[in-house]
């Protein structure tokens, strides 16, 4: 589900950078360095090697096994292209920090914590009378635990403050509410975006207090959202919670033609060569509807997706991956011309430049004031030209069946940045090159 909404308008606030002034707290250079001094001596780079990297226990139920390491270093942040774990945290954020020298400051401080958690090590002690330099939930040995960082920057980032107007991704606007949306500006836009993923909800949590620790005073928390991805069963594609498998008719990550044309930004295409390597990201989160979805038939179900829940079969298929034949059907008699397969991908010679690479989670956020269950998706996905492909899909799908049970009420669009190439390098140092 690329896209989903109810039978209402968005209200947003009308704010078209997407900031809202009053949480947005003026902070100095130097309360922002005294949060970033522990960033040299958290984990020690010279310390205790990371562990052997063991196969990953991803959904297996097991614990007490050592999750392999993901590479940081590459020309692309890697969580853009590796399968989903089993739990994250999107993270919005609005930049404190004052000018361009400390937002420099705050990129390569996230450098280094993102580097050094997702490796591993052992926390170098500060001292008897400094604060821990840990919060310890995950022992005194910190796993990989095969953590990735996905580090996005919003269309609000280049506002005045920092004087990178003319270097803002040339595609990169505020997230637009759609026409079956209900956008609450609390849940909406951000600065950075922030992607933790790991095997285990203990390794997102301890990430995340570690780079809000170390970048107090330069960055603050906008909104911020949990989910999970549910193991394959039996096999292939993991659920969502209406019971539908997830991102079948995904493009290929292994293949780097498929992603060359579709996810990452290359040179000719209009944009700064900072940007170079990476990636349009939205983020849209969706409240599924669970109590009312429960009492549809469940041939209502399978038509409004157009395929059947059981299998994750294309109505007039098979197997999961069996192509649906819409020539063959072009009246809807089998697979309806308004199913969300159809509207999303009619699979013709025009919209195959308009694939994107979605990378879906469920999540749960208990009962809403009524008391009714508020979970649903979590939906993120990269592409190369958001108006060529997200827009472009996102308008196709207005009016679908499936808006009478979901409700778009959050995300933002966001540029998830070129990969940190080596040691020597950090989040944005192109960007922010004189």
């Amino acid at each position: 589900m690329s896209k989903a909404g109810h039978d209402t308008h968005g209200n947003d606030d009308g704010n078209d950078d997407g900031r809202q002034g009053p949480r947005r707290s003026r902070v100095g250079r130097r309360g922002f360095l005294r949060g970033a001094a522990l960033a040299g001596a958290g984990l020690a780079a010279g310390g205790a090697a990371a562990p052997a990297p063991q196969p990953s226990l991803a959904g297996t139920g097991q614990l007490g096994g050592a999750a392999p390491a993901v590479p940081f270093h590459g020309p692309h942040q890697a969580a853009v292209l590796t399968p989903p774990r089993r739990v994250t945290a999107y993270v919005a954020c609005d930049v404190t920090a004052e000018g361009r020298r400390d937002l420099a400051d705050l990129l390569r401080t996230l450098t280094e914590r993102a580097r050094l958690l997702t490796g591993g090590g052992t926390p170098e002690p500060l001292g008897i009378t400094g604060p821990p330099a840990d919060s310890g939930i995950l022992g005194p040995q910190l796993p990989p635990g095969a953590l990735a960082v996905t580090l996005g920057v919003g269309a609000s980032l280049f506002d005045d403050r920092f004087g990178l107007h003319s270097r803002a991704p040339r595609r990169l606007a505020a997230m637009p509410a759609f026409p079956d949306d209900d956008l609450q500006p609390d849940w909406c836009h951000g600065d950075l975006s922030l992607q933790l993923c790991a095997d285990d909800t203990d390794t997102v949590l301890h990430a995340l207090r570690d780079l809000t620790r170390h970048t107090r005073g330069a960055l603050q928390v906008r909104w911020r959202l949990d989910g999970f991805a549910s193991p394959p069963r039996p096999t292939g594609t993991p659920r969502n919670l209406f019971g539908f498998k997830d991102g079948t008719a995904n493009p290929d990550p292994a293949s780097a033609r498929e992603m060359k044309r579709l996810v990452w930004v290359d040179r000719g295409m209009g944009e700064p060569d900072w940007a170079v390597g990476g990636s349009y990201q939205v983020v849209r989160l969706i409240r599924m509807l669970v109590e009312f979805w429960d009492r549809v038939s469940l041939t209502e179900q399978e038509r409004m997706f157009g395929r059947a829940r059981e299998s994750g079969a294309p109505l007039d298929g098979n197997d999961e991956h069996d192509a649906p034949d819409y020539p063959g059907d072009p009246k809807g008699d089998v697979i309806p011309l308004d199913s969300h397969i159809r509207k999303a991908d009619p699979r013709t010679s025009d919209t195959t430049d308009q694939r994107l690479l979605r990378r879906a989670y469920n999540y749960d956020r208990g009962m809403d004031a009524n008391g009714n269950l508020d979970m649903g998706l979590l939906f993120c996905c990269y592409q190369q030209d958001l108006a060529r492909q997200f827009e472009t899909v996102q308008r196709r799908l207005e009016g679908e069946p499936l808006v009478d049970y979901v409700t778009p009420f959050g995300g933002g669009y966001f540029f998830a940045l070129p990969g940190v190439r080596d040691r020597d390098d950090w989040y944005g140092r192109a960007l922010l090159a004189p």
